[in-house]
């Protein structure tokens, strides 16, 4: 038993005997209530302090469960954060090779561009080289396009890329020339010499012209440099005029085309 347990039976022994008391003698009435009221407040702080105690137990038990639900919160957050750092150490390792991949790639293209100018500049002296012996049509946009590309080859503010971009693209102006049909105005001759005509250029088979009034037509003779006047090719310099000016539907054109020599042994 219990030093709770038998304070209690004491105070129930007590209670009892005062209340033997009460109906057996009246004298003894007072002298129970004299002795049942230090057992009554003994009772009653007994049971608020259980009461208390009860209190303070519900109230560690809600702290527990609060404490407990943080607990398990706070681990999955540690779980989180470890997760995180996971992806960030492979995100800096991955960032690692790429600088170690982008520091090699400047290294080749510092060696490329050592390379690559030499060729371009070749390449450039090469198309200089080819409009000066070409058919002598276009000549100043053309010339006006080999002088810009030598100036960008000069410049520090043009990457390496963008200069052979422009010489590549160049390249392929003239190649379209090739095989393109086209008709344009220009002046033919010098000083009092000089007179306006409209050209018609075959590709690089052959570049021919005729005057506004259509009373002198003629072609450039790429054997003998210089221009031939032709008045026979009048009527095939019209019809190609209609070609080019898309006034009349593709056909064949009559044009002076060199013959073909014997090459070298």
């Amino acid at each position: 038993m219990t030093h709770k347990a038998s304070r209690t039976s004491l105070a129930l022994a007590a209670l009892l005997a005062a209340a033997a008391a009460w109906y057996a003698v009246p004298e003894a009435k007072a002298e129970a209530e004299q002795s049942i009221q230090p057992v009554l407040k003994e009772q009653l702080a007994t049971d608020a302090a259980a009461a208390a105690s009860q209190e303070r137990i519900n109230d560690l038990s809600d702290e527990t469960r609060e404490m407990l639900l943080q607990y398990r919160q706070y681990l999955k957050e540690t779980q989180s954060l470890l997760e995180y750092g996971k992806q960030l150490s492979a995100q800096v390792e991955a960032q690692a090779a790429e600088i170690e991949f982008v520091k090699q790639q400047l290294v080749e293209i510092e060696t490329t561009s050592r390379e690559v100018l030499p060729l371009m500049q070749k390449m450039l002296d090469t198309l200089e080289r080819f409009v000066k012996l070409d058919l002598p049509f276009q000549l100043e946009e053309r010339r006006k396009r080999v002088a810009s590309l030598r100036d960008a080859m000069n410049r520090a503010d043009v990457t390496v890329s963008e200069k052979y971009r422009r010489i590549v693209e160049a390249y392929q102006i003239e190649t379209d020339y090739g095989r393109t049909l086209e008709a344009y105005q220009g002046d033919l001759g010098e000083g009092e010499d000089t007179r306006t005509v409209r050209f018609l250029r075959l590709g690089r088979v052959a570049l021919m012209y005729q005057t506004l009034d259509g009373e002198e037509t003629g072609y450039w003779d790429a054997a003998q440099k210089q221009w031939t006047q032709d008045d026979s090719y009048r009527s095939a310099v019209k019809h190609g005029f209609a070609v080019a000016d898309k006034a009349s539907a593709p056909d064949l054109l009559i044009a002076p085309v060199p013959a073909p020599t014997e090459g070298r042994s």
